[in-house]
């Protein structure tokens, strides 16, 4: 494969896109496609067929005839508004699609050029209707870096990635630059691992650089299990190639020549396109024994995760890996010095990888006008609860979290369904390791240092919003549970005293809690943060620390009151008659299985 082969091929498939009168995307993320987005996508492609057009773009059958092109993308990140359906050039962008309306949008919009207003977004709050995407406040405060090409790209096409600059980047590291100068430009970069806990991409693929051995590995981490998160698995369906090229990147920085894709089986749509995007860059020589006509090899191996939380730790993944129970080891020596097999190892999480080519081909400086001086770039969230746009976002680090809820997020919703931003309570970020922003961190800037100044973490990526009719100790004992069910059981502090903490949550939450039981929780969590093995076990507490730290008039309210505020815990709550609702039928009275009236 040479530059000319990609330039043919970026060629190529621009002048075969002169034919295409209009594109229909049809977003194939999981979550519309859970709604149906196939069955839209299969009927459209039935009418452009029977009205004798082309659908698809084919740089090998191609004819001069009129191209009503009709592809799937990725997630487009307005999941709460999905099925979705986006048509070029027009920049028509359709929310709430059913199958149903496919056959409106072929002969109303394609063949007539009518707009279906009903289609429109439109503003709960202005109530003003939206045509194209980029007008619709979900999408104006945010900066779509590296899913730049997940709302349009298809995922399945490797021809459509390289139109669109792909493998360039990898191609000149493994022609022009030797491993050093690009280990030095990652590190100018300052790109900060996005799996959680923002380690310097460069310096840590500089360790592995450095080791001296016959064989080196690297590996995609797409083991993402936090509640409520999907950025690694929305990247991986609608940009595979991105990922892939970073990892060619990132071996050749550290001298490997085989990698391993580790995603959980969860997500079978980002295996089976993560897959075959590997196989079509096989074909094309891109992968394989002589990447580039360079001579040098690059193989990849995609491998299914059984759902193991813990093996989202950089250890218990690699232990998964080699046929092992996934169990997390102590560290060091680190996976650079010691990991695959015994070889040095780089691990970076899809995000990271997949933004590296970016990286490359915009230049270590352009990257860092972007986000803050320490976290420079962006970082995608998937914004979820109580907020009425839930959904894929991707924002500049260093946005606020007032940003995210209100302008983004478009406000809080009460346990009415009503958006009411008085409703606010709080935000749990970086899923169950991570912890609570509260009102008074609604201002704060959202990167690497502001939060862990704060006892929180970016984590992943997960935003979880939370309103004033939640408990938060309810609240905090969900993502307790979820540690405890994922814990490897491999030492005491994680395997006794998560359990022990939830006992203690559970005391408050029937009415048995005392100030002491605070103080127990206190000392018990601060004792498995201290002790525990991995990184599960000593996060673990984070959700129990900080609400206590933030929310402690409500844990005392449970414990010293009896009272929960919320009315969430049934045996804190004391039931009472309306005056001005009761008969006085004594039917009440009669029914009560326990003579509380």
């Amino acid at each position: 494969m040479s530059m000319k082969n990609l330039q043919e091929i970026a060629v190529s498939y621009k002048n075969v896109l002169t034919a295409v009168k209009k594109r229909i995307v049809v977003c194939g993320g999981t979550g519309c496609v859970a709604n149906g987005s196939m069955e839209i996508y299969n009927r459209l492609r039935d009418l452009v067929k029977s009205a004798g057009l082309d659908v698809d773009v084919d740089l090998d059958k191609h004819d001069d005839n009129d191209i009503i092109h009709v592809s799937k993308s990725g997630c487009q990140g307005f999941c709460q508004m999905g099925p979705l359906v986006s048509i070029f050039p027009d920049e028509i962008f359709y929310v709430k699609v059913k199958k149903e309306d496919a056959d409106r949008i072929f002969f109303e919009t394609i063949l007539r050029e009518n707009v279906l207003e009903d289609l429109l977004y439109r503003d709960p709050v202005e109530g003003k209707k939206h045509k194209s995407r980029d007008e619709i406040p979900f999408y104006k405060k945010q900066n779509r870096f590296v899913l730049q090409l997940c709302g349009h790209l298809d995922p399945d096409s490797i021809d459509e990635y390289i139109y669109n600059g792909g493998y360039k980047a990898a191609e000149r590291v493994y022609k022009e630059m030797d491993p050093k100068e690009v280990c030095d430009e990652m590190i100018k970069a300052g790109l900060r691992g996005r799996g959680g806990g923002g380690f310097p991409t460069g310096r840590k693929w500089e360790f592995a650089r450095v080791e001296k051995s016959d064989k080196k590995y690297v590996i995609c981490n797409g083991d993402e299990g936090d509640p409520g998160a999907f950025m690694d698995r929305s990247v991986l369906e609608g940009n595979p190639h991105a990922v892939i090229e970073g990892m060619m990147i990132a071996a050749h920085a550290i001298g490997a020549d085989e990698g391993y894709i580790y995603v959980r089986t969860e997500y079978p749509l980002a295996v089976e396109r993560v897959t075959k995007a590997c196989e079509d860059a096989e074909k094309l020589g891109i992968l394989g024994d002589n990447v580039f006509g360079t001579g040098k090899s690059m193989k990849l191996h995609v491998m299914e995760g059984a759902g193991a939380f813990v093996c989202g730790e950089e250890t218990a993944l690699i232990a998964s890996i080699e046929g092992n129970r996934g169990m997390p080891i102590p560290k060091p020596p680190f996976p650079a010095q010691k990991g695959l097999f015994g070889k040095p190892t780089v691990i970076n999480n899809v995000e990271t990888l997949a933004t590296v080519p970016y990286i490359m081909n915009m230049g270590a400086e352009e990257f860092t006008k972007i986000g803050t001086k320490n976290s420079p770039g962006t970082k995608t969230f998937a914004l979820t609860g109580h907020v009425a746009n839930t959904g894929l976002i991707e924002v500049p680090l260093g946005i606020t979290l007032r940003e995210v809820v209100f302008d983004i997020g478009g406000g809080v919703i009460n346990e009415k369904g009503e958006i009411d931003n008085n409703a606010f309570k709080a935000v749990q970020i970086g899923g169950p390791s991570g912890g609570c922003l509260t009102e008074e961190h609604l201002d704060m800037p959202l990167d690497f240092d502001s939060l862990t100044s704060i006892g929180a973490m970016i984590g992943s990526g997960g935003l979880v919003v939370i309103n004033k009719s939640s408990c938060i100790v309810n609240v905090a004992k969900y993502f307790l549970e979820f540690a405890r069910k994922e814990s490897c059981g491999k030492c005491v502090p994680c395997r006794q005293g998560v359990p022990q903490m939830i006992a203690l949550l559970d005391k408050i939450i029937e009415g048995e809690g005392t100030e002491e039981t605070l103080m127990q929780l206190e000392r018990l969590g601060a004792a498995i943060q201290g002790t525990a093995l991995c990184g599960l076990g000593k996060t673990a507490p984070n959700p129990v620390i900080s609400t206590l730290r933030y929310f402690r008039e409500e844990y005392e309210k449970h414990v010293i009151d009896k009272k929960c505020p919320s009315g969430e815990c049934k045996a804190l709550v004391t039931p009472v008659i309306d005056p001005e609702k009761c008969k006085g039928c004594t039917l009440c009275a009669r029914k009560c299985p326990v003579g509380a009236i």
